[in-house]
């Protein structure tokens, strides 16, 4: 089998010296960029797409988190593991917004961040094998009654959307709409807790592990993507409902709920 190949894009040399070598060190195979610009064209160029991305936020040309946009924009949903000069929670909602998976705040350990790129490639394995040789529609599944539903994985059915999480996709009638991990896990979140409130500050903790104090309303940005995901009429949600000054709320639909294990 092939190693994985990594991507890492970084500027700092001593830096990006010591990842090369420790990753290749752990069997993978690796390429370097250490310019915004000529990184994000690589990405968009290349045959073979890497199986993951190291991405620094602070580079020359581009910064990570055009890069990261530009990569999503272009239809590209190769994970990516931003690293941030100091781990400020603006810096990490940002990169979230943007389209990133995960995060690691320099100085970073090296088992932490080998950890981290494991967790993003065994996510994706996941995701391979559970993705059908032929891109078509998976069956609905019948509703099963409300009182049944307790642990919303694999595929949920809302508003005519099928949401499969193993897949990060949402399956509407006429197209198939591509989630970020951290889009996802968002979603699930709010899935697996239908009609509580839920903070903004309990979605930093316990969705992106920010534990400190930042601009939750970052969040209202991830909310409105994921109603034009999921809301019949985006502009007048009935499923993700703004609680005004505290957080969100899931409402379900009244005539039942599809999950399918």
């Amino acid at each position: 089998m092939t190693p994985a190949l990594i991507a890492v894009i970084e500027d700092e040399e001593h830096l990006a010296q010591g990842l090369l070598f420790n990753l290749e060190a752990e069997g993978y195979r690796v390429h370097h960029e250490s310019d915004g610009d000529a990184a994000l064209a690589w990405l968009l160029a290349t045959e073979e797409q890497p199986t993951a991305i190291l991405l620094d936020v602070m580079l020359p040309g581009r910064d990570g988190f055009s890069i990261v946009r530009a990569l999503r924009e272009a239809g590209h949903y190769t994970p990516v593991l931003m690293l941030t000069a100091r781990g400020r929670s603006e810096d990490v909602v940002e990169g979230f917004e943007a389209g990133a998976d995960d995060y690691l705040p320099k100085p970073f350990d090296l088992a932490i961040l080998f950890a981290r790129l494991s967790g993003l490639l065994r996510r994706m394995h996941w995701q391979r094998e559970q993705t059908p040789a032929i891109d078509t529609p998976p069956p609905v599944p019948a509703p099963l009654p409300e009182e049944e539903v307790t642990n919303p994985t694999g595929i949920y059915l809302c508003a005519g959307r099928t949401i499969n999480f193993d897949d990060l996709e949402i399956r509407t009638p006429d197209k198939v709409v591509h989630l970020t991990l951290m889009e996802a896990d968002l979603l699930r979140y709010l899935i697996e807790r239908p009609g509580k409130i839920i903070a903004r500050k309990e979605i930093l903790e316990n969705v992106w592990h920010v534990h400190e104090d930042t601009d939750t309303r970052a969040i209202d940005n991830f909310i409105v993507r994921l109603r034009r995901y999921l809301e019949p009429n985006p502009s007048n949600p009935v499923h993700l409902l703004t609680v005004r000054g505290v957080g969100y709320r899931f409402t379900p639909e009244e005539q039942g709920l599809g999950i399918r294990d």
